[in-house]
């Protein structure tokens, strides 16, 4: 009974505290960057590899195979 008093009251607390957070800014200021990055051609290699699981997983689903339950 008495967790459930503490977290009814936790409960409480975040619910009237959220309005106060919401107004506080954060803004952060970007870090400089020194050059370019290292990984460019990565985002193409992923796409290609998603790519061939997509048209893996297509063909392995359309495979054709009429198997036949045994027990009918």
């Amino acid at each position: 009974m008495k967790a459930r008093n503490i977290l009814a009251g936790a409960a409480a607390l975040t619910l009237a505290a959220a309005p106060a957070i919401a107004e506080v800014n954060l803004d952060r200021a970007a870090a400089p960057v020194a050059g370019e990055s290292e990984a460019t051609g990565t985002g193409i290699v992923l796409g290609i590899l998603a790519l061939a699981a997509i048209i893996a997983g297509i063909i392995i689903a359309a495979d054709g195979s009429d198997d036949v339950p045994t027990s009918a």
